[in-house]
């Protein structure tokens, strides 16, 4: 009997973006924590610059910590994250996201029913 393999990092990552809901957004590091990558905050962002645009990916959902976009202010990747959110009626003010309001809160049973690995 083989033993499953687990997903790659990349995969971990993606799976983890495709459940945060639509008007909902998470940071780079918690994302990377819930895919079992725990500091690697910088990879999800090389995940998400990796993903294949047929995996339609909402990564316009993933902020900083900070709650704030991390493009730089008034380029076109910030102002096409910007307009994604506002469509799904996240409410952006100069790049800043209230988290009390928009982060995603997954319940427990959610993951465990969810998660590949």
């Amino acid at each position: 009997m083989q033993a499953s393999s687990k997903p790659s990092p990349m995969a971990q990552i993606w799976h983890i973006v495709s459940m945060i809901p639509q008007g909902k957004v998470y940071s780079y590091g918690k994302v990377a924590d819930l895919a079992g990558l725990p500091g690697r905050a910088r990879l999800v962002s090389k995940a998400l610059r990796a993903a294949p645009p047929e995996m339609a990916l909402p990564w316009h959902r993933v902020i900083n910590s900070q709650g704030k976009i991390s493009f730089a202010e008034h380029t076109p990747p910030f102002i096409e994250q910007m307009q994604c959110l506002r469509a799904e009626g996240v409410i952006v003010n100069r790049g800043r996201i209230k988290l009390s309001d928009y982060e995603w809160q997954p319940d427990i049973a959610t993951l465990v029913l969810s998660l590949p690995y």
